[in-house]
């Protein structure tokens, strides 16, 4: 069992992009993304049968006054976990993760895994699902695997005058948008420079589609491309043309585009069990696939919950939604470093 060194970030994304469980989560990249935006510390495992990398583990140690001590596989990504070939390597990065965590004194260890086969036989936590499906080539065939009630927004929203482009350079327009979507939310915005992170670091991967009507951005959508699947991770849309359908027509336009440009599935990403975007999703006819997140338990004696859904968090969430704008994007940052 070793520590990822530089040398060996290559060989790590070649492992992750052949494991049939990888997510871009997984990669050098998203390594990137977080050191460059966020005080956590790596402490990306290897497993190895010789020369034969077999297993890899992304963590990262997150240690501040808000959260205490915790490794993170993987922070303010949806997935994480291990991945290996051998039921050896698995055992060997649980095991490494086990005496990690007691040696620097952690309050508890969490796997963001995806699937079950990346189980390490840790507390289960059942917070999160996932919505997932093919994408049908052919407009046709794609409106026809949308159900009725959301295909009928669909093929309206189609009527209106929506304009997309593809940004790939500057987040500076769609960062505005989703800042302001995230405060109605109550919830603090990313470092600014975390999206400018992101479309540096997974160039060739990633794209801003932003869609507008009559001159006026009115919804966005950050996404990355990971071997056949599209993900759209951050989305934003401007609530006084709901009227419009703007996300409903952002959605599909990015499902038929990729759809037409050979991508097979579609990952809607993770959303928390009966919540909004929960049921946004659910209206697509994709799967509802349960997330296989696990928590270790060192010297915390509960499980943590750190999500908007928690009811301690209730009052602040509140008082967010009712800061002037300039201030959440002020303190917003500061706060969301310390949360992975």
């Amino acid at each position: 069992m070793r520590t990822l060194e530089v040398s060996g970030e290559a060989e790590w994304d070649e492992f992750v992009r052949e494991h049939p469980l990888g997510t871009p989560f997984h990669l050098i990249a998203w390594k990137k993304c977080l050191e460059e935006n966020f005080p956590f510390r790596a402490e990306y495992l290897v497993a190895f049968d010789g020369d034969l990398l077999k297993g890899v583990l992304p963590l990262f140690l997150v240690d501040n006054w808000l959260v205490g001590k915790a490794l993170v596989s993987t922070p303010v990504a949806p997935y994480g976990g291990a991945l290996a070939t051998t039921q050896e390597a698995f055992m060997a990065l649980r095991d490494a993760l086990a005496n990690r965590a007691q040696e620097i004194g952690v309050q508890y260890a969490e796997l963001r895994n995806v699937y079950a086969e990346q189980s390490l036989g840790f507390e289960r936590v059942t917070r999160h699902v996932i919505y997932m499906g093919p994408l049908e080539a052919g407009e046709e065939k794609l409106l026809e695997s949308i159900p009725r009630k959301t295909r009928r927004i669909v093929r309206k929203s189609l009527e209106e005058k929506f304009i997309t482009r593809v940004e790939t350079e500057n987040p500076a327009r769609f960062e505005d948008l989703y800042c302001r979507n995230l405060r109605r939310l109550g919830t603090p915005p990313y470092p600014r420079r975390f999206m400018r992170s992101l479309l540096k670091n997974f160039r060739g991967s990633v794209d801003i589609r932003e869609v507008y009507l009559e001159g006026k951005l009115v919804s966005a959508v950050l996404n990355l491309y990971f071997g056949k699947t599209v993900l759209p991770s951050y989305g934003a849309a401007d609530p006084a043309y709901n009227a419009h359908a703007p996300s409903t027509f952002m959605y599909y336009d990015l499902m038929r585009v990729s759809a037409a440009a050979g991508y097979e599935t579609y990952d809607f990403g993770k959303s928390k069990i009966e919540t909004g975007s929960g049921h946004f999703k659910s209206h697509w006819g994709l799967k509802e696939l349960p997330l296989h997140y696990e928590i270790l338990l060192v010297k915390r004696k509960q499980l943590p919950n750190y999500t908007p859904t928690n009811p301690k968090y209730q009052l602040a969430i509140r008082m967010w939604r009712w800061l002037p704008l300039w201030v959440t994007r002020m303190i917003g940052p500061p706060i969301l470093k310390r949360l992975p």
